[in-house]
């Protein structure tokens, strides 16, 4: 019997480094734009061939290819290695080849396994098999006094490429199998093959006990009720650092009574990709053993319409006590959110407190489909999330927390308001760092890059697993500082 939707994780292509080529299986060769021929391209049929980054020229013999690098540079080598697997994918694929590489740097090495990882990545519900696709690609390095270091950086940019992989099969599930019980669930369970993770999911009685008004506001319109997903990778760890990750883990968002549009709503089911990057990102930092005590928090609602859903007007209590004048219903993902990093400050005290979340329309306006929005009250962490981002290959822009619309939050009748005038990806940054506790803290807001509708590098249509790369990234350079 067929599952509902695709086994979670979605495997990847495995890759490997070794400094010799095998017999009988089917060989890559490179060309530059010249085209520049790479080692064992002497018996490659040249005509047509530019060398140019992400060209697969099949060759008379079968098990040869010619795979086009452009000008080397790290994005060139990132769309190289996305397109061979895509093109060794169909009923003719080789089950394994190998990619004669030129002389390459653990930069360059790492971008390639990146693309080849995710290129090919594809989450269907369907009746048909799957198209067969290369399984692995053993990558040959000619230099062998530098093969460790290579392997090194192709281990670690495969383990970044699965918590992506991971961060879009969540997303991409669809909402009629994902509603808030199946996310946390399915955290927890991932949790379970990860040694030294705990999970803790906690259900709407024990949120409706501790005040969680925000979470229980948004999913109350719903038959299906929040959760609260908790997970920690080395709790018990003394004298390291503590970083808390906050996920928006909005199952799906018809915008409550303040209903979205038609046009785009299916899309709503990846409205937890911030959720989702979370959860994938620590269970990457525990597969690398990181030392850092690391806390996620996901809450998660569906924000549907009923008569029990929340309302335009309504004054919320948040944990903490803390209370919010709702505006507007379709800005649900920041009354979530206000709840998790209220417990993140109160119960958790970290060092660093980042919240991720598809959180606003207007940061797609400002920044387009392939920039994510940083806020932070700390230059120094925008610098560094900036850096994790350019190591991890996505790329982040810094955004003002204007103190000019600080006064635009408070309300009238309630503590803050919701959804205030002026610029909204801005003043919803400007409503979560109040219940940021005054610690370093960053909101990254992914709305435009956690989606795409095409091919472009490693991302393909669907979720595109934005983000759970530069966490895993941050955590890291963060703990080495430390």
């Amino acid at each position: 019997m067929r599952t509902p939707v695709p086994t979670v994780p979605t495997k990847l292509v495995d890759v490997e480094v070794a400094s010799a080529p095998r017999d009988g299986v089917t060989r890559v060769v490179l060309a530059a734009t010249g085209p520049e021929l790479g080692p064992g391209a002497q018996s490659a049929d040249l005509t047509g061939v530019t060398g140019k980054a992400g060209e697969t020229v099949r060759q008379a013999d079968p098990d040869l290819w010619v795979l086009g690098i452009g000008a080397g540079t790290i994005g060139d080598w990132k769309i190289a290695g996305a397109s061979l697997v895509r093109a060794l994918t169909g009923d003719t694929a080789p089950k394994t080849a190998d990619v004669l590489l030129t002389d390459i740097d653990a930069d360059a090495l790492r971008a390639f396994v990146l693309g080849a990882a995710l290129g090919g990545y594809r989450f269907r519900v369907t009746g048909e098999d799957a198209k067969p696709q290369v399984r692995t690609l053993r990558l040959v390095v000619a230099d062998q006094g530098i093969e460790d270091v290579l392997a090194a950086s192709a281990l670690k940019a495969h383990a970044l490429a699965t918590a992506t992989a991971l961060t879009r099969d969540l997303a991409n599930t669809p909402s009629n199998v994902k509603d808030p019980k199946w996310l946390a669930s399915t955290g927890a369970k991932l949790a379970e093959k990860v040694t030294g993770v705990t999970a803790v999911v906690r259900d709407e009685k024990w949120l409706a006990e501790q005040g969680f008004g925000g979470v229980l506001a948004v999913g109350g319109g719903s038959s299906r009720p929040p959760r609260f997903l908790e997970l920690s990778w080395n709790a018990s760890a003394k004298n390291v650092p503590h970083v808390v990750l906050v996920g928006k883990g909005i199952t799906f968002d018809t915008g409550g009574i303040s209903v979205k549009p038609a046009d785009g709503m299916h899309l709503m089911r990846t409205d937890m990709a911030g959720g989702a990057a979370v959860i994938s990102a620590l269970m990457a930092i525990a597969r690398r053993g990181l030392p850092v005590r690391v806390t996620t928090l996901v809450p998660c609602a569906e924000n549907h319409v009923s008569g029990t859903a929340y309302r335009p007007g309504d004054v919320v209590r948040h944990y903490g006590g803390a209370t919010t004048e709702v505006v507007n219903t379709d800005a649900e993902g920041r009354m979530v959110l206000a709840d998790a990093m209220a417990y993140a400050v109160t119960k958790l005290s970290p060092d660093l407190l980042v919240d991720v979340a598809t959180l606003t329309g207007a940061m797609k306006v400002t920044l387009g489909l392939r920039t994510g929005g940083l806020f932070t009250n700390t230059d120094s962490l925008a610098t560094d999330v900036i850096a994790a981002g350019e190591r991890a290959g996505e790329r982040w822009w810094r955004m003002p927390l204007l103190e000019e619309h600080a006064d635009a939050v408070h309300s009238e009748i309630a503590d803050y308001r919701q959804c205030p005038p002026g610029p909204g990806g801005i003043t919803a940054a400007l409503f979560l760092e109040k219940f940021a506790g005054g610690l370093p803290w960053v909101h990254l807001d992914i709305a435009g890059p956690a989606r795409s509708e095409k091919n472009y590098d490693e991302v393909v249509p669907g979720a595109t697993g934005f983000g759970a790369r530069t966490l895993v990234e941050l955590v890291e350079d963060y703990a080495r500082k430390a």
